[in-house]
């Protein structure tokens, strides 16, 4: 087997558009959750979101190339061109073929899908744009990415719903360690906060109107984000003969299915997930100092989380930081694990742990070291995230430290 490892990273949030505004929000544990401005609230009954504010296709991109991308591909775009600059590599017609796009999405175009939604039956309209279809498609994202920098290798999207870009960056993972491919281009975005979407998961009744609070005893419910995510993963003899810069490596991944409930979580799904992760990175508890949680502040998941971490890790439970980035820049659905997967790697690289904000009162049902409120300084040499999604699936992440 191989070993793969990050060398590029590119981040758009409620906290900033590029990765050094990511992290740095991160160690300030700033907030991005605010009053909804995108749509008009009126009739929303959550009224807050994590938009990312600074976010602005048109910046980016001219108004013909705008005409075929959905904000979730634009955001997914810039996100690939800001990892492939950091990596500093050059895809060559030799290079594309051996190089995987895997991206993960639970939405897909939801912008385009709203907006037709209401131009055909609000508006009574009988056409619709051409282009809506290749807009709003799931695999958009995947397709943009490999168009736009000729990757012709193994390239599909995946959607498993909170999951999604944990999945596609152990798929990446795999494929680069077994020698299917010798970089990969994977992550996950999303955009859900257009009206539509907000009101379906307000249906769900799992959403927060005054906060996110994740494993503080006050929680009462995740609130809605967007992002998107890319990272360039390589494997490792490659990128040191190059030259480049290794911002951690990716050790491990563990994937299940709780088969039980189409929302509600599973401690022994959870459970399973992390010590597969564990067996595949060959790493015992006591190697891990830092989890990114899931963390939703949704009152089952996140006593589901902590009692899947304590069943693992034992008495080491008690000592490894665990913290939350979603109580900063929201629950971003699909490119959830992705975005924290950029957390965990500034917490290995810089040896800053990102807190979890707006905690108020200890839950001693929880009973872990969440990081309250401020970043805290500690050597990561060994990281998880994890990623549990509606309908059961479930994939976490093993990171370590380098060199």
């Amino acid at each position: 087997m191989r070993r793969v490892v990050v060398t590029g990273l590119g981040v758009i949030s409620a906290l900033g558009t590029g990765r050094e505004a990511h992290e740095q929000g991160l160690i300030e544990g700033r907030c991005g959750i605010a009053p909804v401005t995108r749509i008009d609230p009126e009739r929303l009954l959550v009224k807050i979101a994590a938009e990312a504010k600074g976010f602005d296709g048109a910046d980016f991109f001219d108004r013909q190339e705008l005409s075929v991308l959905d904000r979730v591909s634009a955001m997914a775009l810039v996100c690939a061109r800001e990892a492939v600059d950091q990596a500093g590599i050059e895809i060559d017609e030799a290079l594309g073929k051996r190089t995987a796009t895997i991206i993960g999405t639970a939405m897909g175009g939801l912008h385009t899908l709203d907006d037709n939604y209401r131009a055909v039956y609000a508006e009574k309209k009988n056409r619709v744009h051409p282009l809506i279809i290749p807009r709003l498609m799931g695999n958009a994202p995947v397709s943009q990415i490999s168009m736009a920098y000729g990757l012709k290798g193994p390239a599909w999207s995946v959607s498993t719903a909170c999951s999604s870009s944990n999945h596609a960056i152990a798929q990446a993972f795999q494929l680069v360690r077994f020698g299917g491919s010798d970089v990969a281009v994977t992550g996950g975005t999303e955009s859900v906060l257009c009206f539509g979407g907000m009101k379906a998961w307000e249906g769900l009744r799992v959403m927060s109107a005054d906060g996110c609070r994740p494993f503080s005893k006050t929680r009462n419910g995740m609130v809605l984000g967007e992002g998107a995510a890319i990272l360039i993963l390589e494997e490792l003899e490659r990128a040191k003969t190059r030259g480049a810069t290794i911002l951690g490596e990716i050790v491990g991944a563990g994937m299940t299915a709780d088969a039980g409930d189409i929302v509600a979580p599973d401690v022994d799904g959870s459970a399973r997930a992390i010590k597969h992760a564990l067996a595949d990175a060959r790493m015992a508890p006591g190697d891990v100092d830092y989890i990114n949680a899931h963390g939703t502040a949704t009152t089952m998941n996140d006593k589901t989380e902590a009692a899947a971490i304590h069943t693992v890790f034992g008495a080491d439970a008690k000592r490894v930081l665990v913290s939350s980035s979603k109580s900063m820049h929201g629950h971003c659905i699909g490119a959830a694990g992705a975005l924290e997967a950029a957390a965990t790697l500034m917490a290995l690289r810089d040896g800053v742990v990102p807190p979890t904000i707006n905690h108020e009162e200890t839950d001693p049902e929880i009973g872990l070291d969440v990081v309250p409120n401020e970043a805290r300084e500690a050597r990561v040499d060994g990281a998880l995230s994890n990623s549990f999604a509606f309908g059961g699936l479930n994939a976490v992440l093993a990171f370590r430290r380098w060199p």
